[in-house]
């Protein structure tokens, strides 16, 4: 709700209203149920009140067509005009804020729910404290437990215990007995070991053996075969070329035979149709004539460019002139 600023002076030097402020309206808090007509047209932007309607682009650039463009018809033109009438009369008639009174003022006044006081200087103060300086942790001091139950103590002779001679015997024959009985079985590991080992060379030997005879007959077989291979080929190389041999002297007497009565007849056809022409003419033709006609060419084309060229500078000094004498 917005308050109408009718304010007068008292004779105190303090403002009144000439009419009391009235309290907003109680209004929903949430939004009215959409009619049927807005129910059908939800979801279209054209009936969607935050859409701007009408061109907002064309108020914007009509008043810079204030000069009329040569490449415009009449009508253009007139309807151009019409155009920036209508925004002039639109422009004066549009309703605004009416002046103040004399001795009165406008004011900017609070439209919300709620009135608060507007001021440009922020109220702030400053508080401060202090806490205490931190403390050094004092040492963890060492954990004794409590002591519980009742001390006593006896008196024990020597030898009344333990007799030292007596009681190691038996561990003694039990070490012993197990050392020697280790110590043989790693001799007999150690003698079997040697064995496995001769045994072990043994069967290599034989097997290195074994490979070096089958690698000496596979290298005979292939060297067989290869031979036998190579053989093939030269025999049918041979026959080949003895077939090939046969061909070209059947090809040769055939040949002589269709070429006796055919030179006199091609030579005679050549020379009628004129495929036997002067070499000094023919030069003449294919290389001296192109080269004339291509300098010919050159020599044009640089005159008609100059030529071009002193026109453009003459009307371009012609034109310098003109607009120097329109000027003066």
């Amino acid at each position: 709700m917005a308050f109408v600023s009718h304010n007068q002076r008292d004779a105190n030097g303090s403002y009144t209203f000439s009419s009391r402020p009235r309290p907003v309206e109680n209004r929903s808090k949430y939004r009215e149920p959409p009619s049927e007509q807005t129910q059908s047209n939800y979801g279209n932007i054209m009936y969607d009140r935050r859409v701007v309607r009408g061109n907002t682009y064309a108020q914007h650039i009509i008043p810079t067509m204030a000069q009329p463009d040569p490449g415009e018809t009449q009508r253009q033109q007139e309807i151009r005009r019409r155009a920036i009438a209508r925004k002039r009369v639109r422009e004066q008639f549009r309703p605004s804020t009416p002046d103040a009174l004399q001795g009165r003022k406008h004011i900017d006044v609070q439209t919300d729910l709620y009135l608060e006081e507007l001021s440009d200087v922020i109220v702030a103060t400053d508080i401060e404290c202090q806490t205490d300086a931190f403390l050094d942790k004092p040492t963890t001091p060492l954990f004794i437990p409590a002591k519980s139950g009742k001390d006593v103590e006896t008196q024990i002779e020597e030898g009344e215990l333990f007799d030292f001679d007596r009681e190691v015997q038996p561990v003694l024959e039990v070490l012993v007995g197990k050392t020697i009985e280790q110590s043989l079985e790693e001799v007999m590991e150690e003698e079997e070991l040697a064995c496995l080992r001769a045994q072990q060379r043994a069967f290599e030997e034989l097997r290195n053996n074994e490979l070096a005879e089958v690698q000496r007959l596979q290298e005979q077989e292939r060297r067989h075969s290869q031979e036998k291979e190579r053989r093939i080929a030269e025999q049918k190389e041979v026959l080949k070329k003895e077939r090939e041999t046969a061909e070209k002297i059947a090809a040769r007497a055939y040949t002589q035979q269709y070429l006796a009565d055919l030179l006199p007849a091609v030579f005679t056809s050549l020379r009628s149709h004129g495929y036997f022409y002067d070499p000094v003419e023919k030069e003449i033709e294919t290389d001296f004539f192109p080269w004339l006609m291509a300098e010919v060419n050159n020599t044009l084309e640089k005159r008609y460019t100059a030529r071009e060229l002193l026109d453009t500078m003459i009307s371009e000094v012609a034109q310098k002139r003109m607009d120097g004498f329109a000027d003066s």
